[in-house]
């Protein structure tokens, strides 16, 4: 068995560059709305709790994606759901520390007969591979849902690996 190769030997110095180099920065962790932490630690994997769109503490939308959101906001909203995972993941071990993103969970508040999930959440994949490049590119499952908490048209849970 192979010993995991981080992202980064340099405490996390390159994806924190590329991050800049995309116009991203990371956010505060978004406080938990419920009796949960945002992300934990087990063995050699993160399991990061499912992450709202959250921006400065607030929801820039609400609603069902294909009635009151577009396909195309929620992609960018899954985006940002995405950053709030990565933000997690640096708090809690650094992001340096990143071997691979494993698997990627995507809840969609879905308006009756919508089926874009996979390319709503496909905001959140892009996002890993353009921050992590191949170690980004993970398994994954886009779900349609009927709400989600405080009424967010997105939300993405993570499992990522560590050194």
């Amino acid at each position: 068995m192979t010993t995991p190769t981080p992202v980064s030997g340099d405490g996390g110095a390159e994806i924190y560059a590329r991050l800049a180099e995309l116009g991203l920065t990371l956010p505060q962790v978004v406080p938990p709305v419920a009796a949960y932490v945002p992300a934990v630690q087990s063995g050699s994997h993160v399991y990061v709790s499912g992450q709202l769109p959250m921006v400065e503490g607030k929801l820039p939308a609400t609603g069902k994606v294909g009635a009151e959101v577009s396909p195309d906001d929620a992609t960018g909203l899954a985006r940002v759901c995405a950053l709030n995972a990565l933000a997690a993941i640096d708090a809690l071990v650094g992001l340096g520390r990143v071997v691979k993103i494993v698997k990627v969970t995507g809840f969609v508040a879905s308006a009756p007969g919508f089926t874009g999930q996979p390319a709503v959440i496909n905001g959140a994949s892009d996002l890993f591979a353009d921050v992590l490049g191949e170690l980004g590119r993970h398994a994954r499952s886009a779900v349609g849902v009927a709400e989600l908490p405080l009424g967010a048209p997105v939300e993405v849970e993570v499992i990522a690996e560590v050194a």
